[in-house]
């Protein structure tokens, strides 16, 4: 399985391990998507995580490079779909970053409510300009909404990468804490976040982002 999920005390721990980048690709969307539909049924707060050293290298480019025109409207739009239901879940959804999150594996971290992400020689960001790709809307309006606006340029314009340390400057992490403790601070925030009045956390989530969603909306296929 490319994504697992395992529920204890209400919160849903979903972890992407395809042995290698947790490319995202069909199957991991799949595998995504249906533990989040369980997390939805049986949980207060939802903790998505990576494996060992890499949270997601972004989407399978070596899937994009040999699939049609069409496929690849698919994957995107598909990964938007999820960014999306992460950005506008009704409980707290909080990520356990193990790792390198580029490209998807950051627009992933950006719909996240709190984002703790592992110290080490690890890359957070959005490089599609260095790989010669322009953004699509929902990766622009989650960059939006949550990026620090002083570094959007060298963000979004530039593809700039940035080390953990920088990425909580630049708004893609809140904190960074050591390899072997990620996980662990994610628990204790789900713990603290899920005995938050839930009408009222999925009330003020969706004042603070609709005009977001109803940009990302109708572009993204759900």
């Amino acid at each position: 399985m490319s994504a697992t999920l395992t529920i204890e005390n209400e919160i849903a721990v979903i972890t992407m391990d395809d042995g290698k980048a947790n490319a995202i690709n069909p199957a991991m969307l799949d595998a995504l998507n249906a533990a989040l539909d369980e997390a939805e049924k049986s949980a207060k707060a939802i903790v998505i995580t990576g494996r060992p050293d890499r949270f997601s290298g972004g989407f399978d480019l070596k899937m994009m490079m040999d699939a049609s025109p069409e496929e690849v409207r698919k994957l995107v739009m598909g990964g938007g779909a999820l960014a999306l239901r992460l950005f506008t879940m009704p409980m707290p959804v909080i990520a356990a970053c193990t790792g390198h999150g580029i490209a998807m594996g950051c627009f992933i971290l950006l719909g996240c409510d709190k984002r703790i992400g592992a110290a080490g020689a690890y890359r957070i960001g959005a490089n599609e300009t260095q790989i010669g790709m322009v953004l699509p809307v929902f990766a622009l309006e989650l960059c939006k909404a949550r990026l620090n606006p002083l570094y959007m340029t060298e963000s979004v314009i530039m593809g700039t990468l940035f080390s953990p340390e920088e990425a909580v400057t630049v708004g893609y992490l809140d904190r960074v804490t050591a390899p072997d403790q990620v996980l662990a601070e994610a628990m204790t925030e789900a713990e603290r976040l899920k005995a938050l009045p839930g009408a009222a956390l999925a009330g003020n989530k969706t004042l603070l982002r609709q005009p977001f969603v109803d940009v990302i909306a109708p572009t993204v296929a759900r």
